[in-house]
């Protein structure tokens, strides 16, 4: 039975995503990007919580990503302590 649950859970979730979608696409639409990029890090915030991708590792792919000194500059002033640089293995998320 809980199995089940957290089946329908998810399937909830996804459902919510899809209209958390569609509402940033209908605000681009009607003019409205900054309302439309909150939408988007709401969506991306339940991306993460559906993938299982907790914070520390959204920061390490994005450190991967943004080229040298943009990289150090723009994350340090998100992090109270700086962590050390290492490799983090992405997981798939279908």
């Amino acid at each position: 039975m809980e199995a089940k649950s957290v089946v329908d859970s998810e399937q909830h979730l996804l459902a919510i995503l899809a209209m958390l979608e569609e509402c940033r696409a209908a605000l681009i639409t009607n003019g409205n990007p900054e309302t439309a990029h909150l939408v988007s890090v709401a969506a991306l915030d339940l991306r993460m919580k559906l993938g299982g991708i907790g914070e520390d590792e959204l920061i390490a792919l994005c450190e991967e990503m943004m080229p040298g000194k943009i990289a150090a500059e723009g994350l340090q002033s998100a992090r109270s302590v700086p962590a050390p640089r290492r490799r983090v293995r992405l997981r798939l998320v279908k």
